[in-house]
Parts: structure tokens; C-alpha cells; sequence
């Protein structure tokens, strides 16, 4: 057995191994410890604070809590112990398999190791939730066979402990219970009340409660409701057809496999949509009329349903804003599937070579490991991920937006903008694709423009904080100074911790003529964000203009550490200090500027002007020249 272990373990590590250089995806950020949460006082609240993280799994966050000490935000880490906790759900499926006296269990754990349908939950940090809890999963039901078989109290107090860690990892381990009511059906032919049901009974109820707890979080808490989840008992009937069969094929074929599938339209009255549940339900016929010879595929088929309940539809699951299907929500289901399938494989097989037998086994290995090498590159960083999945999902307006927000970030809103209106056009009731198009606008100089997307943000979502920032900023931009501060107001009230609403509020009351007034909502921005460089500055002129001067200049070295190659922060700095006579700090300043941005005009023109003061006046007028050349405008400088 430890021979066949070690090769699951470094055959999962060669098939992952392009995502070991991933980076952090979508909501990964509020998946690794943020950092209000990464004290120990943290580590209380996301056991005792519900809300503290993005779903109330303390088992999971508090996995994310440790490997924050270990490794921090640094990816590799997350990364590694992801393909690793896989490696180790593939083992256990091997022995479970094995306890069980499935045929071809060595194969069904490779299939699992290897199947690009994993891709998503391995590669993609935030979803540790499926790997840790699988782990979890598959132990609990190991410790539960072994109480099965002997009656040991430890072993079922063991078993309930792995389930319980299970639960507060993910809720889908709540299906535990009930899939090994139909291991105990397969395997004998018939359940016992008193030997079979009855000690599965507190694990039914807790799973249970757990799977409540988390669908009413996710209506109220992460906003799974509304018109986007607006389906009917039929309605959602139907969806659960076609997902049982999208799930299968994908396992079958997987092949254009997506992050964000396209979403499907529910519709009663199509007579097509009516053949998923209909083949669904001759499936399951067909299954119950074999059973009489063969209990396998049966079972196989209600663990596989069973595992997937949750997220059939009819429940309402956030994820179904964007698709009704996703990879990962098949992880613990596609495991009774490639059971069912090595079990067939290996029948067939056995009737072959030894050498056809390898050959066959080996060329099946190496295209499901060559798939999910190539499926991890889609997970390399973000930008790759949303132009893969915009490649095969033209109509994923969450891509679109998405994307547009890394470009912008990365000082690109240019190329944002036709994403942003690609979104808005694929869903008009989309309230952040209008901010992040006005945000856009913004950062281009484009105020005027930028007004009707943030109005319309906010008349979509009214409590919008960021927009009502945006807004601000755009309004402060065009010098409707008491506009832009009511919409700077309104944000702090929404989210006390906005930041940059504080310092762009500080700003307004700045160009109002109350410096004295700002002042407090520059060093309470600079509280809020310790990083926030602009902050700084602002506290800094601020502070010169209304105080000693030497009582800004912390404030203004903090600004430049902070923004090292920021052109504002070291030319209005050396410009204060040139003023103030503190001459030879000045050079230092402009020098700097210069050594970063050889042709930039004012740093030439100011380091012309401290160089006069110091008596320097070769050096003075060489730079004064060199100012005229690259910016004529220059000419009569003081």
C-alpha cells in the first residue's frame, strides 16, 4: 500500500505542478486572513463572530489563521497544502475503497488524483474548503466503518469528532450520514433500524441543522436572494435535472472546462427542458430495475445525487448569480462516479493483457494528467483566469467586471472601459459595473462623463458606499466642492472605515478654505489605511499651511517611504523644504526625482532653483536649460 500512496502523492504533485506558481484569484483575499483577523484576539472572533468571515467556517478560517503565521500572504504556501490535502483524500479514497472490497480501487483513486474536474477546487486557494473537508470526510468515514465492524465506543466517538471538523470546514459533509446509509444498503441488501439508523440519527440531525444554518447565512448574510433566485418548485425541479446530467457529462468528457459556466435560463413551458429531469428520472428507474441483479450502480448513483443536493437549486447558493454549475460543487460527489467507473474498467481489463492492460491504463492516465496540467495554467493569476473564461464564456458579465477592475488597478482603465460596458449590457441591474465604470472615468480625467454611471450605481444600491465616493470624487474633480461633500459624508456613514472617502472629504474642505477642518480626516484616513501615502501628503500640507512647518515634516517623509517613486510626494516635498530654506534637503528630494525620471522638466527647473541658493550657479543654469528643452513653458520661472 505505501508504494501506491507515494505514487498518488507524486503524481498529484506532477499534475499540479503549474499551480504551485499560481496567485491569489478572486476571493481568495477574503479567504487568507485579513489582517483585523490575524492577532489572537482574531482567531477568537472568527470562532465566536459570525460575519468575522465571508461563511462561518472556523475550522477553515482558523486552518487560513495558521498558515497566515506560517508562510503570511506569500501564495506557494496555500498553494502547496492544497495539492497536498488532495494527494491525501486520493490515498484515503484508496483505502476506504479497499476497506469496502471495491474492484479497481487503486484506479478509482488515480481517476480522483488526476481529473481535471478538480482543477478548480486545488488550484483555486478559497477552495481549501474542499479539500480540507473531503480530508475530514473520508476519515470520518473510515473511523465509522471501523466502528461499524467492531462496536467500538472510541471509534464512533472519533468518527463524530472528524464529522463535526468536517461541518465547521464545509457543510456539504453533512451528506456523510446519509451516504453511509447507502454503503450499508449496498453492501448488505437492507438497513437496520436499531444496528444501521439509529447511530447515524445525531449525525442526521447535526448535519441537518448545519445545512440550514448555512443556507439561511446564505440568503441573508452573503445575499442569495432576490430576483436572480426568483424560481419555483418546478422551476427548480427542472434545474436539477439538467445539473445532475452537466455534472456527469463533465465527468465523462471534460473537456472546455470553464470557471464561470454560462447561465441557464429555467423555462416550464420549454418542452426541451423537460427531457434532463425525465432522463433523470428513467435513470434512476432503470438503476432500481438493475439492483434486483446488481446493488452497485444504484448506489453509486444516489451517493453521486446525493452529494450534489445541495447544490441541485433547490437551495439558493450566491455562486448562482453567475452559473448554476460550477466545478468545484462536484469535488466529494465525482468520487461514487469514478468508483462505478474503475469498477467497470477493471472488468474489463482483467480480460485483457498484461501488456494491453498497461498500455490501456497508462494512455487513460496520461491524458487526464496532461488535461489538469493544462487546466492549471487557467488558474495562473487572475488576468489569465477571466480572459480564459471570457474566451469560452463570451457572456460572463462577472468576468467582464472583474477583469476591468484588475486593469484599472494596474493603471489600464482605458482598456477597462469596454469590458465595464460589456457587463452593464449583459446585466443592466448590475450596480458595481456602473461604479467601476465611472471609477474608470475618474482615473482617465473624465468627470463630466463619469457622473451618470456612479448616479445610476446608486439609484440601483442606494447604501453603496464606494460609489457614493466615486461620485464625490468626480464632483470634487469639477470643483462642486459642497455637492462632492455631502456624497463624501454619506459614504463614511455607510462604511466608517472608507479611507479614501475621509481623505478625499479632507480634500473638499481643503479647497473650501478649511484647512484647519480637514486636517483630522487626513490623519483619521492615515489611521484607517497606516499605508495610505496620499493621506500623508495631504496631512503633511495641511499641517504646513496651518502649524509650524516642522511639525508636517514626519508627515511628509512618511509620504515619501511610502510612495519612494511617487513624483507628487517627493516634488511637493522638496518644494516645502525649499521654501522653508532647508536648502541641501531639498537637492536630496529633487535628485531623487530626477535619478527615477531623467525628464522631468519641474524636478530640473526646482533642482536649477535650490542649486542658485546654494551659490551652485553652473550646475544651477546647466539644469535650468535642460528644463527649457523638455517643457519651453517653463521660461520665466521664478
Amino acid at each position: 500500500m505505501g508504494w501506491i500512496w507515494a505514487t498518488l502523492v507524486a503524481a498529484v504533485l506532477i499534475a499540479y505542478w503549474p499551480a504551485l506558481a499560481g496567485g491569489m484569484l478572486w476571493d481568495d483575499s477574503g479567504h487568507v486572513t485579513r489582517p483585523e483577523l490575524q492577532s489572537l484576539a482574531g482567531l477568537g472572533r472568527i470562532w465566536a463572530e459570525f460575519g468575522a468571515t465571508q461563511q462561518y467556517y472556523p475550522v477553515l478560517h482558523s486552518a487560513f489563521w495558521i498558515e497566515h503565521r506560517l508562510w503570511g500572504d506569500a501564495t506557494l504556501g496555500y498553494h502547496l497544502l492544497n495539492v497536498l490535502l488532495h494527494a491525501t483524500a486520493a490515498c484515503q479514497f484508496l483505502v476506504l475503497l479497499r476497506r469496502l472490497a471495491v474492484p479497481g480501487a487503486a484506479l478509482a483513486a488515480v481517476l480522483f488524483a488526476l481529473h481535471p474536474v478538480c482543477v478548480e477546487s486545488v488550484a483555486w486557494i478559497s477552495e481549501q474548503k474542499n479539500t480540507l473537508s473531503l480530508v475530514f470526510y473520508l476519515a470520518a468515514a473510515l473511523a465509522y466503518l471501523r466502528f461499524d465492524a467492531g462496536r467500538a465506543p472510541r471509534d464512533y466517538l472519533l468518527a463524530g469528532g472528524l464529522f463535526v471538523l468536517g461541518l465547521l470546514t464545509k457543510t456539504v459533509t453533512a451528506t456523510l450520514p446519509p451516504a453511509l446509509l447507502v454503503v450499508f444498503w449496498w453492501r448488505r441488501g437492507r438497513l437496520e433500524w436499531q444496528r444501521d439508523v439509529v447511530p447515524l440519527l445525531p449525525g442526521l440531525a447535526l448535519g441537518a441543522g448545519s445545512g440550514l444554518v448555512t443556507a439561511y447565512f446564505e440568503r441573508v448574510l452573503i445575499g442569495a436572494q432576490g430576483a436572480d433566485f426568483n424560481l419555483g418548485l418546478l422551476e427548480r425541479g427542472l434545474l436539477a435535472g439538467r445539473v445532475f446530467w452537466f455534472y456527469l457529462s463533465k465527468l465523462a468528457w471534460p473537456v472546455e472546462l470553464i470557471f464561470i459556466y454560462p447561465r441557464w435560463t429555467v423555462d416550464a413551458s420549454a418542452p426541451a427542458q423537460w427531457l434532463w429531469l425525465i432522463a433523470a428520472v428513467a435513470l434512476l428507474g432503470s438503476l432500481v430495475w438493475w439492483s434486483r441483479r446488481s446493488r452497485g450502480p444504484l448506489a453509486a448513483a444516489l451517493l453521486f445525487a446525493g452529494a450534489l443536493f445541495p447544490v441541485l437549486g433547490f437551495f439558493n447558493v450566491y455562486p448562482f448569480v453567475f452559473s448554476y454549475v460550477a466545478d468545484h460543487f462536484q469535488y466529494l460527489a465525482s468520487l461514487p462516479v469514478f468508483a462505478l467507473t474503475a469498477a467497470g474498467i477493471h472488468a474489463i481489463l482483467r480480460r485483457m493483457t498484461v501488456a494491453a492492460r498497461f498500455a490501456a491504463t497508462g494512455a487513460l492516465l496520461a491524458i487526464l494528467g496532461g488535461s489538469t496540467w493544462m487546466q492549471c495554467g487557467m488558474y495562473r493569476d487572475p488576468v489569465t483566469l477571466y480572459e480564459t473564461t471570457l474566451r469560452r464564456n463570451p457572456d460572463c458579465w462577472m468576468a467582464h467586471n472583474n477583469l476591468a477592475n484588475i486593469l484599472t488597478l494596474a493603471g489600464r482603465p482605458a482598456e477597462a472601459i469596454p469590458h465595464l460596458e460589456a457587463a452593464i449590457q449583459l446585466n443592466p441591474a448590475m450596480a458595481s459595473a456602473y461604479n467601476n465604470l465611472g471609477d474608470s472615468l475618474n482615473r482617465l480625467g473624465r468627470a463630466q462623463e463619469a457622473i451618470a454611471p456612479l448616479a445610476k450605481a446608486l439609484q440601483l444600491q442606494p447604501a453603496y458606499a464606494v460609489a457614493q465616493g466615486n461620485l464625490g470624487t468626480a464632483l470634487l474633480e469639477l470643483n462642486r466642492l459642497d455637492e462632492a461633500m455631502v456624497h463624501f459624508q454619506q459614504a463614511i456613514l455607510l462604511d466608517p472605515q472608507y479611507a479614501n472617502a475621509e481623505c478625499n472629504f479632507g480634500l473638499a474642505l481643503a479647497q473650501a478654505g478649511k484647512t484647519a477642518e480637514a486636517i483630522p480626516h487626513f490623519a483619521r484616513a492615515a489611521q484607517l489605511d497606516p499605508n495610505y501615502a496620499d493621506a500623508e501628503l495631504n496631512w503633511a500640507i495641511g499641517l504646513m499651511l496651518t502649524s509650524d512647518f516642522p511639525v508636517a515634516v514626519p508627515h511628509f517623509e512618511r509620504a515619501v517611504e511610502l510612495s519612494s517613486t511617487s513624483v507628487d510626494a517627493r516634488m511637493t516635498y522638496g518644494r516645502a523644504l525649499l521654501e522653508h530654506g532647508r536648502y541641501d534637503e531639498a537637492l536630496g528630494q529633487f535628485d531623487a526625482v530626477l535619478r527615477l525620471y531623467p525628464n522631468q522638466a519641474n524636478a530640473h527647473m526646482n533642482l536649477a532653483l535650490t542649486l542658485r541658493q546654494l551659490g551652485r550657479k553652473p550646475e544651477a543654469a546647466q539644469h535650468y536649460t535642460r528644463a527649457l528643452e523638455l517643457n519651453p513653458a517653463l521660461r520665466g520661472t521664478p
